[in-house]
């Protein structure tokens, strides 16, 4: 038996100011790392043998939080581009609810929520997946089939095609579903056989990419 546990990063400064982050190295608002570390408090359970990031900072530092909250800081931990955000091309910086305004709600959810859609220039959630999900099979269900409990701190869109594969989802289903900032998807494993999943609730969390602006760009907001 080992263990699994998929996590978004904590709030970024541009979740706060609701725009495309992408590739952008943007860090932690406050509110991002103490939500990290109140996810690491509701870990305590467990003991992690291994750990994964991408090789953007929000997620790095959510990690570090998180291990050092857990006291688990001597762990192994490998750090990718594979697991990478999606790159959002020529929207990245650019605010969502201006967008819509701009091209259409329609269009900027097709280019968040569609599987095979690109926004200009980026990546399309098809595109991430084919970075993403072998980097899964290849460095990190090896070691959940040797019984090694192992800790992934990532993006929305990187851990999607992770999900997508482990819950058998169909790819429009998967792009058009919701990931938590700080949440746990914890998943347990009988070989590389998925035998139970959980998804651990943190108490006072910020978990939406909403930001405290979210009333007044609502009806942009797609």
């Amino acid at each position: 038996m080992a263990f699994l546990v998929l996590l978004r990063h904590g709030q970024s400064q541009w979740n706060l100011e609701n725009r495309f982050t992408g590739w952008i190295d943007v860090p932690l608002t406050e509110q991002g790392k103490a939500d990290a570390k109140k996810t690491g408090k509701a870990l305590k359970d467990l003991r992690f043998d291994h750990a994964f990031t991408s090789g953007l900072v929000r997620a790095q530092d959510t990690l570090s939080i998180i291990l050092e909250e857990l006291d688990q800081t001597n762990i192994p931990i490998e750090k990718d581009k594979a697991l990478n955000e999606r790159h959002y091309g020529d929207l990245q910086g650019l605010n969502k609810a201006e967008m819509a305004a701009k091209y259409g709600q329609e269009q900027v959810k097709l280019w968040r929520r569609s599987y095979t859609t690109r926004p200009p220039n980026g990546e399309s959630h098809e595109d991430c997946e084919k970075r993403t999900l072998p980097y899964f099979l290849e460095k990190i269900l090896p070691l959940l089939a040797s019984g090694k409990n192992v800790l992934v701190a990532a993006h929305g869109n990187s851990l999607r095609p992770i999900i997508k594969y482990l819950d058998h989802m169909d790819p429009e289903a998967a792009a058009e579903m919701e990931i938590g900032l700080c949440t746990p998807y914890i998943y347990t494993f009988e070989g590389k056989k998925v035998v139970k999943k959980e998804m651990r609730e943190v108490l006072g969390i910020v978990t939406k990419a909403s930001s405290t602006t979210e009333k007044r760009v609502e009806k942009g907001r797609v």
